[in-house]
């Protein structure tokens, strides 16, 4: 029988791991990007599946903060599937997690990944969090020149506290797990990132009739050399989201960038926002999961 192990990874899995993960699709091709980030990061942990001492599965652990683990990259050689080794990669990631005195972990998983899920919620793990990628290009012309009529601001530390109220009583919040979205991860929105947020100027307000209407967390990323305004959180009425995206997509070449990116909830209001301003769906949803470690 062959003997299943799971080990810390090393330089010189690096070919073979990604040999097999070329095989797993898209998602699995992204391993070549951060195989060196993940294997030197000491915020996390690198792990490999063997069968004897042939690497089969890879996971990653990374920790967000003092208190929050994401997990991520778990990928299996499709030769040997249906052995365990998902389950073993898992409980190391859990394990990992616990030594380094996480209260949280979390991941994401595509929404027509039913093996994945079911993995997941085996193993006690709640959907927090269902959003859909939206993305546009940069603006040539003024194409809805209604959007030009309201301008979103630049939150400042004064904010913060009214900022917080609204999130408090927002609808759109709790549907969304109370969690921003840098790329493919997710963060819980605390004070503490709402400050953080404010102080490198990536929230922008959008204020009609003397109130609060609106609001948007942003950040410019870059992904295998495509640099992007990233859109993690927006809230608001339909129409001031559209506003709001509209008015982020326009000011684009203020910040030297060509197209932006936004992971939305996954709601119909939402939805509905960004297609006015003319972001497109390519229709995948991502389900984020969360597991208290306490």
């Amino acid at each position: 029988m062959s003997q299943l192990e799971v080990r810390r990874a090393r330089e010189e899995d690096r070919e073979a791991v990604l040999a097999f993960c070329s095989q797993t699709g898209e998602w699995g091709e992204y391993i070549a990007y951060v195989w060196n980030e993940w294997l030197h990061d000491e915020r996390g942990a690198l792990f490999v599946a063997t069968l004897d001492e042939q690497p089969v599965g890879i996971a990653n652990l990374r920790m967000l903060n003092a208190t929050e683990a994401w997990l991520e990259g778990m990928r299996v050689d499709p030769a040997h599937r249906q052995h365990g080794i998902a389950s073993a990669l898992f409980d190391a990631q859990i394990t990992e997690a616990l030594r380094r005195n996480a209260l949280t972990a979390r991941l994401l998983t595509e929404s027509i990944n039913e093996a994945a899920i079911r993995l997941i919620e085996r193993s006690h793990m709640r959907r927090v969090n269902a959003f859909a990628p939206f993305h546009a290009a940069r603006l040539t012309v003024n194409t809805k020149r209604r959007y030009g009529m309201v301008t979103p601001t630049l939150a400042t530390s004064s904010d913060s506290d009214e900022i917080i109220d609204y999130l408090n009583v927002s609808n759109i919040f709790p549907a969304a797990g109370g969690l921003y979205n840098a790329g493919f991860t997710a963060y819980s929105i605390t004070a503490s990132l709402i400050e953080q947020k404010i102080t490198v100027q990536q929230i922008y307000l959008l204020r009609r009739w003397d109130r609060l209407d609106g609001l948007a967390m942003v950040e410019p990323r870059e992904r295998r050399g495509e640099k992007s305004l990233s859109i993690g959180y927006i809230d608001g009425t339909t129409e001031s989201i559209s506003l709001l995206a509209y008015a982020l997509r326009k000011m684009l070449p203020d910040f030297g960038l060509e197209t932006i990116h936004a992971n939305i909830p996954d709601l119909m209001m939402i939805r509905d926002a960004f297609t006015g301003p003319e972001y497109e769906w390519d229709g995948l949803v991502f389900y984020t999961y969360e597991r208290g470690l306490v």
